[in-house]
């Protein structure tokens, strides 16, 4: 067993820190400070996706370029996602996987830049979008509702019922992304306080940055993967038993 450089630092108090942050008061509302990472990261997306639809995309050639080999491979990526999962309906589904993915992969990668912002005098260091367990529940419920629509649009009533069957869905969804932030931040901080580490700091930002990346390369896959795996199970048109024919007069004498 590895010795612990500080005894007096409970783990518990840091996972309790990691999954309630304490906030700051807007308005008379308290703010989480995963809450401002969502908005940034949602802008400069935004931004970003503005940018190359008005600059870059007009400016595709038929044998592509180092830029655009690299984005048309990540649409690529996901739209197949949608086919392979969904083939019967898959053209909203590709956008909605692809806008997740990345959305997942930059949020995670959000608290590799250290962002600050000072409320009332207290510095806050903002941290991945997907460590606040509301920002996982709200994306979650997001590909829920996108099932839910796609199902009562080709089936109906009848995809109405078997997409509320699964109501476990969004809360699987929510809390395995959640789990996996959670999990690498266990494993930094036990680096970080592991004994013959403590004063070193090139071996816990090569773990705290390995493992970020990691896990937002897996779950910015399994998230819209799951999604698109339901939404063309739920979106499958049902089969119509076929009538029965009646058999001829001559047959029956």
């Amino acid at each position: 067993m590895f010795q612990l450089a500080a005894t007096n630092i409970n783990l518990a108090e840091i996972l309790r820190d990691a999954i309630m942050p304490e906030g700051f008061e807007v308005a008379g509302v308290n703010v989480s400070p995963g809450c401002i990472s969502a908005v940034i990261v949602a802008g400069a997306l935004l931004v970003v996706a503005a940018i190359l639809r008005i600059f870059v995309i007009p400016r595709f050639k038929t044998v592509p370029g180092k830029l655009q080999a690299v984005i048309e491979k990540i649409v690529e990526f996901f739209a197949d996602m949608a086919k392979g999962n969904s083939p019967h309906r898959y053209g909203y589904l590709g956008a909605f996987a692809f806008a997740a993915g990345i959305y997942i992969f930059v949020g995670t990668l959000f608290e590799l830049v250290g962002v600050q912002i000072v409320v009332d005098g207290t510095v806050y260091t903002l941290p991945a979008v997907m460590s606040d367990i509301n920002a996982c529940i709200a994306l979650a419920a997001s590909a829920f509702l996108s099932i839910l629509i796609g199902a009562i649009r080709v089936n109906k009533f009848k995809g109405v019922g078997s997409t509320l069957m699964d109501f476990s869905l969004p809360i699987s969804m929510s809390f395995r992304l959640f789990g996996s932030l959670l999990s690498g931040l266990l494993v930094t901080e036990l680096v970080y306080q592991v004994a013959f580490l403590y004063f070193s700091i090139v071996v816990p930002a090569i773990v705290g940055v390995l493992f970020t990346l990691v896990h937002a390369l897996i779950q910015a896959y399994i998230l819209p993967f799951l999604t698109t795996l339901f939404y063309g199970e739920k979106t499958e048109p049902s089969r119509k038993k076929a009538k029965k024919s009646k058999k001829p007069a001559s047959q029956e004498a």
